[in-house]
């Protein structure tokens, strides 16, 4: 296998019709090229807009850089005076700082000579100087500086929902798939059908009846409350179900006769020959329970239990959303999936190419 990998370079020099480019070619990497954009574009934009400041996300048109006003110091006054290129009635252009605006009258200042008389500019005259600033405040404020933001009280409570739940979630649904997939017994296919028609049934539903079975164990603004409910799921189920028969029972009858008992065969034989399909079920429930913000939302009421995305919402006011700071949040809390993705990844394919086509 090491002898076939080929590079990055020459993989995108290949061509189907020798060293020229042919039509196929052509329409093969413009495909390429747009897909790329597609998946990648939004993500790209996320994070430049993340260090935009709050009145740079609401430029028209939107800026792909991060670009903010030039500030200048001024002697004679104590702080910095945002900078503007200022055109005048002759056609000249000259660098202004703005000591005020009134209206549509702004005073400005020449920065080289503040002792001068100010100038009045009508603000259509004038454009701000601009530079792209990365706005590192919108990743530090939460962090350090917000008081209504508890930022790694949230980050420890989503690390344990996620790792529990996808723990608790890999060891139920495998043992129902095992069950479903080696061993017979009467109404088998029947149970199985019933798993796969749950899928039909939108969250919705089933939000009130889950809430009061949670609220009339006590488990209400407990992080219990948010794991158990969706501990099993149909898609595990099937994804582990159909790998599984994959497997061949005479693996399992040999270790029957060598007196192997049948949790040794689930947890020596199965388990390890389930591992890619197991990495795949792992990588969507961690996406699952991680960027989930419904359930918990109706769990958890007190501060002290909020997930990141749960935490998300105190940026959000009654008359103005903090968009800057819900942009770097959100890019903080990708990296823990991007980072599990990136570790399972080798996993995937194999995974989901043999799940039920060996």
């Amino acid at each position: 296998m090491q002898a076939d990998r080929i590079s990055l370079g020459q993989f995108l020099s290949l061509r189907s019709g020798g060293k020229r480019v042919n039509t196929a070619d052509a329409l093969t990497y413009l495909y390429l090229t747009i897909g790329t954009i597609l998946m990648f574009g939004p993500v790209l934009w996320l994070v430049a807009s993340s260090f935009k400041t709050q009145a740079g996300l609401v430029k028209y048109p939107p800026p792909l850089l991060p670009y903010q006003q030039v500030q200048v110091e001024v002697e004679g006054y104590d702080e910095p005076l945002p900078l503007f290129a200022v055109t005048q009635e002759d056609g000249s252009a000259r660098e202004l700082a703005q000591v005020r605006r009134v209206g549509i009258e702004a005073q400005m200042v020449d920065p080289a000579d503040p002792d001068a008389e100010r100038i009045k500019i009508n603000i259509r005259q004038r454009e701000p100087v601009e530079e792209v600033k990365l706005a590192w405040e919108n990743y530090l404020d939460p962090l350090v500086e917000l008081e209504n933001f508890d930022f790694f009280t949230y980050l420890k409570n989503s690390l344990l929902v996620t790792s529990i739940a996808t723990a608790i979630t890999l060891i139920i649904n495998s043992m129902a798939a095992f069950a479903l997939s080696k061993y017979r017994f009467k109404g088998r296919d029947a149970i199985f059908v019933l798993f796969i028609s749950t899928l039909m049934i939108p969250i919705t539903v089933i939000l009130v009846p889950v809430f009061l079975v949670i609220t009339s164990i006590g488990w209400k603004n407990n992080l219990w409350g948010v794991i158990i409910p969706g501990a099993a799921t149909p898609t595990g189920i099937f994804l582990l179900r159909q790998y599984m028969l994959t497997i061949p029972d005479e693996l399992l009858d040999a270790a029957r006769i060598d007196g192997g008992s049948e949790w040794h065969i689930y947890w020596r034989i199965i388990l390890p020959l389930a591992r890619p399909a197991l990495a795949v079920l792992a990588i969507f429930s961690v996406m699952w329970r991680w960027n989930d913000f419904l359930w918990p939302l109706i769990v958890l009421s007190q501060n002290d239990y909020f997930t990141l995305q749960v935490g998300l919402n105190a940026f959000q006011g009654e008359l103005q959303i903090q968009w800057h700071y819900v942009l770097a949040m959100t890019v903080v809390t990708l990296l823990p999936i991007t980072l599990v993705f990136a570790f399972l990844q080798r996993f995937i394919t194999t995974g989901i190419a043999t799940t039920g086509m060996k």
